[in-house]
Formats: C-alpha cells, structure tokens, sequence
C-alpha cells in the first residue's frame, strides 16, 4: 500500500543532513539503517551505504532510481542456488 499523497513521499530528515554537509564531489559512503526512505533528486550522483540486516551494500544513486526506496537496491538475502540432481551434474560438469 502506498503513502498518502497529502503526506508525501517518506525522506528521513537526519540522511538529508548528512547529504547537506557532504559535497557533490567527494567519494564518501553516507551508512544509512533508513530501508524505506525515498530517493528524492538531491540523492543523484551520492553513494549510501544501505543495511541489509548484517552489513551495509553501497549503493550509487542514479536519475532512474529516483521515487523508489533505497531498500529495493541492498537485498536482505543472499541466493546460493537451487539444489537437485541435475544442479549436481551441472556443477561436475565444469569442474571438469
């Protein structure tokens, strides 16, 4: 469900403070634990370093990102693949 119109889009304050102080230009990682924050235009050109419950994945923000959450960018599972017989003789098969 999405957010009202008359609120508008979620930004958390205290990671627009942290976008203020950094300049445009500079390399630097902002952390953030804020997964349902939107990426608003200021964003643009900015890493975050999202948490996904066990560490934080850098994120570089782009123009198409922008109106999405920050949390569909930093997956909070990893896929190690799917078991079977035939994944079994998939894998022999390239090491050898």
């Amino acid at each position: 469900m999405s957010r009202s119109i008359k609120k508008g889009p979620y930004v958390d304050e205290r990671l627009v403070a942290k976008i203020a102080k950094v300049k445009k230009g500079e390399k630097v990682v902002i952390k953030t634990w804020s997964r349902s924050c939107t990426i608003t235009p200021e964003m643009v050109g900015f890493t975050f370093g999202v948490h996904n419950g066990k560490e934080h994945l850098p994120v570089f923000v782009v123009e198409n990102m922008v109106g999405h959450k920050l949390g569909e960018f930093s997956p909070t599972k990893k896929f190690i693949k799917h078991g079977g017989k035939i994944q079994k003789a998939i894998d022999q098969s390239k090491k050898t």
